[in-house]
């Protein structure tokens, strides 16, 4: 009998799990709380493949672990797949696959609720309240209509969150290397990202953590950009140097900041903290700050999602350990 295990499944995860376990009855499958790791990869033993989700990289030591079990056929829950040792994973013959799109809307539609929360200066006004407050000044909101959106990536996230905006009534200008031709027909891309930078009272990142991306936001395009502008990263933590973040929040320059993700997160994120000493001052001093809006790397986190990152793991696991051609195969160079 074909055999799939997984790991790093969580408890809501499980009902699709069981959902997949119950319309693939010739498949068994086992799973683990506990992330894939070299210590971990020999719980896979026996297996056919592997379903896994995790933030930790996936190593050449961890790859060789599994392999050593015996699995080189793994499918990732998610997008991400930068922290993958592609060198070891082609030398070991690995055969990878990812979710590539899962929601797009889930995470495009946190950024434009926390933008607009932003805007509105919402966490002001809940602190006010929280200590029943309830004068108006001088915590005057901005209408989203009345900016300039500027859209940095237009692939699936992207382009939901430009059409989410646009039902607010937002000018949206957007920046891609890569033109959309539909996007660029309408006459949405701007020639360079200084150009973006320079006109929009709203920045929204959406593009991946590649070495061309890392600290794109940076004391010089801070710079660049508009007083008072409001920057959005629900895309990958390293797209922002955070000191410099905190550098245009001190100085006013920023009027607002949205993260979701967090280039200090592993370790840190989702985990509860009560009663512990908090381990990252900086993290600890942004959550604190009424014009900044952090979450733990949730904007994906909706059972719609979710559903989808299990099912489609699992349905490209199954067709590979099949012989069968999965229907979202990661290149490995």
């Amino acid at each position: 009998m074909t055999k799939i295990f997984a790991y790093a499944i969580r408890k809501d995860e499980e009902p699709f799990l069981n959902e997949w376990k119950e319309a693939h009855k010739d498949v068994e499958v086992d799973y683990t709380d506990q992330l894939l790791t070299p210590e971990t990869a020999k719980l896979a033993k026996g297996a056919d493949g592997v379903v896994v989700y995790q933030q930790l990289d996936y190593t050449a030591e961890t790859l060789q672990a599994l392999a050593d079990a015996g699995v080189t056929k793994m499918s990732l829950r998610n997008v991400g797949v930068d922290n993958i040792d592609m060198d070891k994973a082609k030398e070991l013959g690995f055969e990878i696959t990812n979710v590539p799109v899962y929601s797009p809307n889930a995470i495009a539609e946190h950024a434009a609720i926390q933008a607009a929360r932003v805007l509105r200066q919402d966490k002001v006004t809940d602190m006010k309240m929280a200590k029943r407050d309830l004068r108006w000044a001088p915590n005057i909101g901005r209408e989203v209509r009345d900016q300039v959106v500027g859209v940095v990536g237009t692939g699936h996230i992207g382009q939901v969150f430009m059409q989410i905006m646009e039902g607010f009534g937002a000018k949206v200008i957007a920046f891609d290397i890569f033109h959309n031709p539909e996007l660029e027909k309408k006459g949405y891309y701007v020639d360079s990202l200084d150009e973006l930078y320079k006109k929009a009272d709203v920045i929204s990142l959406h593009v991946p953590d590649v070495p061309a991306n890392v600290h794109m936001i940076n004391d010089d395009s801070i710079k660049e950009m508009k007083d008072g502008v409001v920057i959005v990263n629900v895309s990958r933590g390293p797209l922002v140097d955070t000191d410099a973040a905190i550098r245009g929040l001190d100085s006013g320059k920023v009027f607002g900041f949205v993260m979701d993700t967090y280039e200090g997160e592993v370790g840190v994120f989702n985990k509860d903290w009560q009663g512990k000493e908090f381990p990252d001052a900086r993290l600890a001093d942004l959550i604190d700050r009424p014009n900044v809006l952090v979450t733990p790397h949730t904007a994906f986190y909706t059972t719609h999602a979710v559903r989808n990152m299990v099912v489609k793991a699992f349905d490209n696991n199954y067709a590979m350990v099949e012989g069968k051609e999965p229907e979202t195969p990661v290149k490995l160079g």
